[in-house]
């Protein structure tokens, strides 16, 4: 079957609801049988996840009060590529500093995914950033609570292969780099 065979024609969108940080989109769609319904989805800006490490190759981490789940949440810095961002690169970069106070040498980009595109149009660009270190005083949001810390990269894969990362964009990026790049 053809790729067109299975497009969803959308007649109308609108935000139902807006906050900051994402939006609640309804579409009104017809699909490949002719029907029409309406289809609600997250909107939120694309992302980038930083898998960073100093010259001695641990990993800096952070902790970060999630409101969501309730609790404090382990990972890698990630954070929401911004309009004045020359680069996705340049987006990583910036989030690694704002979150940890840490700068890096250089900056590549391992891979790109859409994390829940059958409820989300989320799109989160990995990097891996190499020669971090301690620059500056972190520079964070209002709404972010956030310390910093580093780890061996085998104890942060132990950690996730544990179930003791919760965090999605964590574990795929550390099994990415596991897979791929490692």
């Amino acid at each position: 079957m053809a790729e067109d065979d299975l497009r969803w024609e959308t007649l109308d969108s609108q935000t139902a609801y807006s906050c900051p940080g994402f939006d609640v989109v309804t579409d009104d769609v017809r699909f490949p049988d002719g029907t029409e319904d309406e289809y609600d989805y997250l909107s939120e800006p694309p992302a980038v996840v930083i898998l960073p490490f100093t010259p001695d190759e641990e990993v800096v981490v952070i902790e970060e009060w999630r409101q969501a789940v309730d609790r404090i949440n382990r990972g890698l810095p990630v954070g929401g590529v911004e309009p004045d961002d020359e680069s996705l690169a340049a987006a990583a970069r910036r989030e690694l500093r704002e979150e940890t106070g840490y700068e890096a040498e250089s900056v590549s980009q391992m891979t790109t995914v859409e994390p829940a595109n059958g409820i989300a149009d989320s799109v989160l660009h990995f990097f891996v950033a190499r020669d971090c270190r301690p620059t500056a005083a972190q520079d964070l949001d209002h709404n972010e609570s956030i310390r910093t810390d580093t780890t061996s990269f085998e104890e942060l894969r132990a950690a996730v292969a544990a179930d003791d990362v919760r965090d999605g964009r964590t574990a795929l990026g550390v099994l990415y780099y596991e897979l791929v790049e490692d």
